[in-house]
C-alpha cells in the first residue's frame, strides 16, 4: 500500500552513493498557471525533473529557463530540440553530457523525441531520459523499444527513464518497459497512483523506471508533499506529477 510519509531528502553518503529525488511532469506547454506549476515543482525539491510538453515554439528557451529559475533549478537539456521532452536539474548535479534525440517521424503524426543526459551526484553516476510516447499503439510500442535501446546505449551502469507513456500498466508498451526496467511505483508505492484524472476511471499513464541496481525508496503523485496544494495541482497543468526518491550506488 502507498504511504503518506515523506520521501527521503537528497543526500550523498560516505560510500559515494546518493539519494536522488526525481520528478516527472507533463506541463502542457505551460499553457496553464505557470506560477502554480513552479510552486509544485519547487515544493517537491527535485534533483532532476523530467518534463514532457515543454514549450517548443516562440521564445521556448526563455519560457523554459524562467520555469527552471522560478522552481529553483536550471535547464539541463531538451525542449524544442527534443520535440517536447526536457530536463531540469538542481545545482547539486554535475553534468557530464547531454543529448537531444528526435525519433522517426510518421507522416501526419506529432514528432517525438527523447531528452537525455548523464549526471553525477557525489560518487553516483546516472543516465537520465525523458520521453512522451505516441498516442498510436503500434508507434508507441516501437518507441518503447527505442527507449530501451537508448538507455542501454548510454554507457552507464545506472539510469532513470520516464515520462508520459500514454499507456497504462496493463498496456503492451508499459509492460515492454517493465520487463527490462523497474517500474518505481510498483516497487515502492507512495502518495497517489493516478496521473490522468480526466477519465472515469482515472489512469496511471505517467511513470518512472530505473535500471538494475537503483533502489526506488518511494514513488507516486505527491498529494501530501508539504507545499503542494490540490489547488496548485489542478491549476498547473492537466497531468499530475510523479515524484520518486532513488538510491543510486556509487559508480564502480
Amino acid at each position: 500500500m502507498a504511504t503518506t510519509e515523506l520521501l527521503p531528502g537528497s543526500r550523498t553518503d560516505a560510500d559515494g552513493s546518493a539519494v536522488v529525488r526525481v520528478l516527472s511532469y507533463n506541463i502542457r506547454s505551460m499553457k496553464d498557471d505557470t506560477a502554480a506549476l513552479a510552486r509544485v515543482i519547487g515544493a517537491c525539491a527535485p534533483d532532476l525533473v523530467l518534463l514532457q510538453e515543454a514549450p517548443r515554439f516562440f521564445r521556448w528557451r526563455k519560457k523554459l529557463a524562467r520555469l527552471a529559475s522560478d522552481s529553483g533549478l536550471v535547464v539541463l537539456s531538451g525542449g524544442a530540440t527534443a520535440a517536447g521532452p526536457a530536463l531540469l536539474c538542481s545545482l547539486r548535479a554535475t553534468v557530464e553530457r547531454t543529448e537531444d534525440v528526435l525519433l522517426p517521424l510518421t507522416p501526419g503524426r506529432h514528432r517525438r523525441g527523447f531528452a537525455t543526459a548523464v549526471v553525477r551526484f557525489g560518487g553516483a553516476r546516472l543516465g537520465v531520459l525523458s520521453c512522451h510516447l505516441s498516442l498510436e499503439k503500434g508507434e508507441r510500442y516501437e518507441q518503447g523499444g527505442m527507449l530501451l535501446d537508448r538507455v542501454a546505449g548510454m554507457g552507464v551502469d545506472h539510469a532513470v527513464a520516464g515520462g508520459d507513456l500514454n499507456d497504462e500498466p496493463s498496456g503492451r508498451t508499459f509492460r515492454r518497459l517493465a520487463r527490462t526496467l523497474t517500474d518505481c511505483r510498483t516497487a515502492a508505492p507512495w502518495g497517489g497512483e493516478h496521473t490522468w484524472t480526466h477519465t472515469d476511471p482515472p489512469k496511471r499513464i505517467d511513470a518512472l523506471f530505473v535500471t538494475e541496481g537503483v533502489e526506488a525508496l518511494g514513488c507516486g503523485v505527491p498529494h501530501d508533499q508539504p507545499g503542494v496544494t490540490e489547488a496548485d495541482l489542478r491549476a498547473a497543468t492537466d497531468h499530475l506529477p510523479v515524484l520518486a526518491a532513488l538510491k543510486v550506488p556509487a559508480a564502480a
